[in-house]
């Protein structure tokens, strides 16, 4: 494994047991993921959710995983136990999932929940903990980070609310964030304010962002690679500023079907899938 690699995943598969047989969600996937930005994409369905769960291993059985091989900074995560797990998940490496309102606790202060989430891995005192809480609201652009401190979930907003996951995530000091559409519950405004803020403090830090998206756009103006996925597979990798040299079909496919002010075109058109691309193997997003 190359020293750089902050994560290294070989053949991943994430497989659930059904009446009519096994569920492949995730189908024999391979990346490494540095010091860098890298961005996930395809539709709904296609695996991108199941691959950032399956690396904290966040899969609830009855699903189970699969893989030749999970390292985490060079340290085997896919035969850790589940107390290691716990150590590694917000210390090494965390989750913003999708929506804040059902990721927070609603019976629990802001203040609570970001403290709690230093004082699992780190032995500091109340007042410290509460200290470094108010430091990281402040640093993921929250405005009277005192106040904010004692409210409620139900009492912020949707984009206040994902910058308090962004800090809670964050404050543990991870190396690892995976980001998991972070921005489709926020308007356009917001959506720019809460990347800058991810953009800034993950370059401060040196660490590597997973950032799992649909919006190939989005994507290809925030990250340094993007791995294209469909039906459970990597269909293809691309450096984000070619994005629009992509060749495989699907990525071809989704690019036209989405609007395009500097192309604007008489009508968008709609993907033809083929079945083969189900049965190609997938492609590695290996550095």
């Amino acid at each position: 494994m190359t020293a750089t690699h902050l994560l290294d995943v070989e053949n991943l598969s994430v497989r659930f047991p059904t009446r009519s047989g096994i569920f492949d969600a995730v189908r024999g996937i391979s990346f490494s993921l540095g010091r860098e930005r890298l961005g996930i994409v395809g539709e709904s369905g296609s695996g991108k959710s199941m691959t950032g769960r399956a690396v904290l291993r966040l899969i609830q059985k009855p699903g189970f995983i699969e893989a030749d091989r999970m390292e985490m900074s060079g340290e085997d995560i896919l035969h850790a136990s589940e107390t290691r797990m716990r150590q590694l998940r917000g210390h090494r490496a965390s989750m913003i999932m999708q929506d804040p309102k059902f990721s927070l606790n609603p019976v629990m202060t802001v203040g609570q929940q970001i403290t709690e989430a230093l004082r699992t891995h780190e032995k500091v005192t109340r007042a410290e903990a509460r200290a470094r809480a108010l430091e990281m609201l402040d640093r993921v652009a929250i405005r009277e980070p005192e106040r904010v401190y004692r409210l409620y979930p139900h009492e912020v907003s949707g984009g206040m609310g994902q910058r308090i996951m962004i800090a809670m995530m964050l404050i543990p000091g991870p190396e690892i964030l995976i980001a998991d559409e972070p921005t489709s519950a926020l308007d356009v405004s917001v959506q720019l304010q809460v990347l800058e803020i991810m953009d800034k403090l993950v370059s401060e830090r040196g660490m590597g962002l997973i950032f799992i998206s649909h919006d190939l756009n989005l994507v290809a103006k925030f990250c340094d690679r993007i791995v294209i996925m469909y039906a459970g597979r990597i269909v293809e990798v691309c450096a984000a500023g070619r994005l629009h040299e992509a060749q495989h079909p699907y990525t071809v496919g989704l690019l036209n079907s989405v609007p395009d002010l500097t192309r604007p075109r008489d009508r968008l058109d709609v993907l033809a899938r083929d079945p083969a691309w189900r049965e190609a193997a997938s492609v590695s997003a290996r550095l």
